[in-house]
């Protein structure tokens, strides 16, 4: 019986391309290959790849050309690309990273394993005859259908998980690449996601985080839907869920529905993730966000009212081509007023196929930055101040992992996976998954410090 094909996979990228990597490595898992963590030991490397801003890109050729060294000095025999990378370059990618032996675009991540595997490909470089020396290609157009995301093997610890709810964005946005790469927005019906659900409590995740390009427009593209709010009802009622998160909202469709039924899921954790990108109204315009400075904080204040105390999460972009000095202070001082639970600031990425891309007044790259580190350091004296206030406060916190003898890290509910602060958690015997109660006893910069709280029996 021959030994079956080590593949090493690499995932890059935002929580919508885990779900796409845990599914491709699902896919090359049930053919029979054995995935290795070891890229020295592979006989196949596949990068799955971010394409949405330079930064990204860089990081992607940096891990291709790596793989790609693998190649030539190892028992390395084949380095497959796939992701949004691929499907905004496409061929392309090619003559930018020579040695690619396959490329993968997102409409076709499930021939990963063809891909992989060196299975007869889809088609071959155009111009060439079919040899082995020519990439293989598995790139196509946008298809209106969200592929199924079932029978992961998950990247993420076990006791929490993304959920994709939609896939693709409708709302043009004129810094962003999505719509080109990943399409116009489409729904998994609502069944779909509750039996993925269902099969990822049943693999052991306690915590369900919902993610899309663009989730509180979820249902729209589909007849008889209630929208993301009847989902949230219906995802509330799985047994063995402990905490739903809501990720990747827009301001314009958040509306009282949907925060009310984040209010009243007892599942729901308080939290939600909104970017906003700028205040400034003329900004706002030049972004086409189709909201005004009026309408955010409006809708600020309506979620603040409906669910006291809940976690507002925002991300911003500095340096916009055309901002001025006052309108970056008008955004400044908005951060200071609202005192968001947790904020992250990108620099404005120049996209060359966007529309922003092209305007003019382009501010220079250390402008861009210097007013990105000012908003970060608006920010941390917030998130400092905040976490300070909360000593003496009891709550419960979900573990993730030990840190060392006596010491686990863990997040409350105010805290997504990744991208947030965390809870250390002073104590023993605990285990990645469960929920402890505990009182906050200090902070440490942005994160806190916690023990198992005491259980106080009341007198008769």
């Amino acid at each position: 019986m021959s030994k079956p094909i080590k593949v090493a996979f690499v995932a890059l990228g935002c929580a919508k391309n885990l779900v796409d990597s845990e599914k491709m490595l699902g896919q090359l898992a049930e053919a029979g290959v054995a995935i290795t963590a070891d890229q020295a030991d592979a006989e196949v490397i596949v990068v799955n790849t971010c394409g949405f801003l330079q930064a990204a890109r860089a990081e992607a050729h940096e891990e291709i050309r790596r793989a790609i060294r693998m190649k030539k000095r190892g028992r390395c025999r084949r380095v497959v690309v796939a992701g949004c990378l691929v499907q905004r370059d496409g061929e392309k990618l090619l003559d930018d990273v020579p040695g690619i032996d396959a490329l993968v675009g997102v409409h076709q991540r499930d021939d990963v394993v063809k891909a992989a595997l060196d299975l007869p490909p889809a088609s071959r470089t155009k111009g060439k005859k079919p040899s082995r020396k020519a990439p293989d290609l598995y790139l196509g157009e946008y298809h209106p259908y969200v592929a199924l995301d079932t029978s992961r093997l998950r990247i993420t610890p076990r006791h929490y998980a993304y959920l994709r709810i939609s896939e693709g964005c409708n709302q043009k946005c004129t810094f962003c690449t999505i719509p080109a790469i990943r399409g116009p927005m489409h729904s998994k019906p609502p069944e779909v996601v509750l039996a993925e659900a269902r099969e990822l409590i049943a693999d052991g995740a306690v915590e369900l985080n919902l993610i899309g390009q663009d989730t509180s427009s979820y249902g729209a593209d589909l007849e008889s839907s209630g929208g993301l709010a009847d989902l949230l009802r219906r995802l509330d009622k799985l047994d063995g869920l402990r905490w739903l998160r809501l990720l990747y909202t827009y301001p314009t469709s958040l509306n009282d529905t949907l925060i009310e039924a984040v209010a009243e899921c007892a599942r729901a954790v308080k939290y939600i993730d909104v970017p906003l990108q700028h205040i400034n109204d003329r900004i706002l315009k030049a972004m086409h966000r189709r909201v005004t400075r009026q309408q955010i904080e409006q809708l600020i204040k309506r979620i603040r009212t409906r669910i006291p105390g809940v976690a507002l999460r925002t991300t911003l972009i500095a340096g916009f081509p055309g901002e001025t000095n006052a309108e970056f202070a008008e955004l400044m001082e908005f951060v200071r007023e609202m005192r968001f639970a947790a904020l992250g600031v990108f620099p404005y990425s120049p996209e060359p196929d966007t529309p922003a891309g092209r305007m003019k007044d382009q501010l220079p790259e250390p402008v861009r930055q210097e007013r990105t580190g000012a908003l970060m350091a608006v920010q941390q004296g917030i998130a400092f101040a905040d976490a300070a206030a909360r000593r003496g406060e009891v709550f419960d916190v979900l573990i993730e992992q030990p840190v060392k003898t006596g010491q686990y890290a863990g997040r409350h509910a105010g805290q997504a996976p990744e991208v947030d602060s965390v809870t250390y958690v002073l104590g023993k015997g605990l285990t990645p998954g469960q929920l402890v109660r505990v009182e906050c006893l200090e902070s440490q910069g942005y994160d806190l410090i916690a023990s198992p709280a005491e259980v106080k029996l009341k007198k008769n």
